[in-house]
C-alpha cells in the first residue's frame, strides 16, 4: 500500500504556532524521524509530507506545516505556504502546547470550519506542565474534545490515532467507485487506451489502472484496446459491451465506432465525478458558449509532467477551444498545487482529471471559483463539448445530463 498514489490518500494537516511540537508529533505518529525537531522556533519552513498506513483507514498523507505565528517578511511567506495546505487538507490537527489557544488557533479553527474540514485539537507537551484548564474549557465549548499528548514520551498518540479514524470523512472509510456503479457485475466494459507518450515507459497512466482495478473489484469483465483496434474488437463480440470508456483525446473516433445503444464516456469525465463534482463541472462547461475573442482561460494540471509536443492541456484543448469559439483566446497554465489568487480575471477554469491530487483540493478550487462566479470544468467535459459529443458522453450520468438539459433550456 506504500505505492498508493498521494491523490488517493487521506490528507491530514498538522497546524499550530511555532515550537508547540508539531514536527515531534508527526514523528511520533509515524514512528519515524521525518521532520527535523529543534527547540528553535521556526525550524519547519516548507510543508513536510509523509505517506503511511493508518488502519483501518489505509493510506494517509501527513502534512507538517510552518508555525502560523511566524514573523518577518520570510515568516509571512511561510505562513502563506501553510495556509495553501488547507486547500488539500481532508482533516486538520491544531496543535498547541500546555498554555492553550489564543487568537492564532481560534482564527485557524474558524477558517477550517468555513471550509467544512474536520478538526482535532491536540494539547502537546503535557510532560512539561499542567494543561491550562480554561483553555481546555474554551476548546470544549467549540464542541471539540481535546487530545492531550506528549510527543516526547509518546503519551496520547494512540488516542490521537483513534480520533483521526473517528473523524475521517466517510469516503475514506468506504472506497468510492470510479465506474463500477455504472455497470452490473458480470458485464463487460471496454477501455480504449491510447499509449500515452507522457506515461512512464512500460506502464499505463494512473486513471486507466485505477479504473481497471475498480471494475475487477466489482466482478465486471474488462477488455483493454487501443483506439485503432476498437472496431475489430466490437465485431468479435457476440454481445455488445455495457459501457465503453475512452481517453478523451480519442473521443471523436471512438464515438463513431461505438453503437448508439452502448454507454460511452471518458476517463476524465469519470474522474470529474471521482475527484471533483460532476454536476458543477457540467454547469461550468456550458460557459464555453459565452467565451469571446481575447477572453482569458485558466488551465490547471495537478501534476508537473514534462509536456510533449502535442500536450493535451497546452496544445490540444487550446486548439479545439479556439476553433469552437472562432477567435483567439488567452490561455494561462498552472501546475501542481499552485493556484492563482486572481481567478476572477478568468472567464473559464479548466481542470485536469486530478489523478495526482486529492478530492479535497479539487473541491477547494471549485469553492473558490464559485465564490467569484467563475465557471469551472475539466478536460474531458471540455473536449466532449467542443467536439459536439457532450450529450452522449453524459448518458451514463442521468442527473448530470438532466442538469445540462435544464440549463440549455433556460438559456434559450
Amino acid at each position: 500500500m506504500q505505492n498508493t498514489p498521494r491523490g488517493m490518500r487521506l490528507h491530514i494537516g498538522i497546524f499550530g504556532k511555532r515550537n508547540v511540537g508539531k514536527s515531534h508529533l508527526l514523528n511520533s505518529l509515524t514512528r519515524q524521524n521525518i521532520s527535523i525537531v529543534s527547540n528553535i522556533a521556526g525550524t519547519t519552513t516548507d510543508p513536510v509530507e509523509k505517506a503511511m498506513e493508518l488502519l483501518p483507514l489505509g493510506p494517509v498523507l501527513f502534512l507538517d506545516t510552518a508555525g502560523i505565528d511566524d514573523e518577518g517578511s520570510l515568516g509571512e511567506m511561510r505562513v502563506q505556504k501553510t495556509l495553501t495546505v488547507l486547500d488539500r487538507t481532508d482533516l486538520a490537527i491544531i496543535v498547541s502546547d500546555q498554555s492553550g489557544w489564543d487568537n492564532f488557533e481560534k482564527q485557524l479553527y474558524h477558517k477550517l470550519k468555513e471550509m467544512n474540514i474536520p478538526v482535532i485539537s491536540v494539547f502537546n507537551k503535557a510532560d512539561l506542565g499542567e494543561i491550562d484548564r480554561n483553555s481546555l474549557e474554551d476548546v470544549r465549548k467549540l464542541e471539540l474534545e481535546p487530545v492531550i499528548t506528549s510527543a516526547m514520551l509518546g503519551d496520547g498518540i494512540d488516542e490521537l490515532k483513534q480520533k483521526i479514524i473517528k473523524l475521517a470523512p466517510e469516503e475514506f472509510l468506504s472506497t468510492p467507485s470510479i465506474v463500477s456503479d455504472l455497470i452490473p457485475p458480470g458485464e463487460l466494459a471496454i477501455l480504449v487506451v491510447p499509449i500515452d507518450l507522457e506515461a512512464p515507459k512500460g506502464r499505463l497512466i494512473l486513471p486507466q489502472v485505477q479504473t481497471i482495478r475498480d471494475l475487477l473489484d466489482n466482478d465486471s469483465m474488462v477488455m483493454v484496446v487501443k483506439e485503432r483496434e476498437l472496431k475489430d474488437a466490437l465485431n468479435r463480440l457476440n454481445k455488445p459491451p455495457h459501457i465503453v470508456v475512452t481517453d478523451s483525446q480519442s473521443f471523436l473516433k471512438v464515438s463513431a465506432d461505438v453503437p448508439k445503444n452502448v454507454l460511452l464516456t471518458s476517463f476524465s469525465i469519470l474522474f470529474a465525478r471521482f475527484k471533483g463534482e460532476l454536476n458543477e463541472f457540467v454547469r461550468g462547461t456550458l460557459a464555453i458558449d459565452s467565451l469571446k475573442t481575447n477572453d482569458k482561460v485558466l488551465i490547471c494540471e495537478s501534476c508537473t509532467h514534462h509536456a510533449i509536443g502535442d500536450d493535451i492541456g497546452r496544445v490540444k484543448i487550446p486548439r479545439w477551444l479556439t476553433q469552437y469559439v472562432g477567435g483567439k483566446l488567452h490561455f494561462e497554465h498552472y501546475a501542481g498545487h499552485d493556484f492563482p489568487e486572481n481567478i476572477a480575471d478568468y472567464k473559464l477554469i479548466i481542470h485536469c482529471g486530478a489523478c495526482m491530487t486529492n478530492r479535497r483540493e479539487v473541491l477547494s478550487r471549485i469553492m473558490k471559483s464559485r465564490q467569484v462566479e467563475v465557471p469551472i470544468t475539466n478536460y474531458g467535459l471540455t473536449i466532449a463539448y467542443s467536439l459536439g459529443i457532450f450529450e452522449r458522453a453524459l448518458e451514463p450520468f442521468p442527473l448530470a445530463k438532466h442538469i445540462y438539459e435544464e440549463v440549455k433550456m433556460a438559456s434559450k
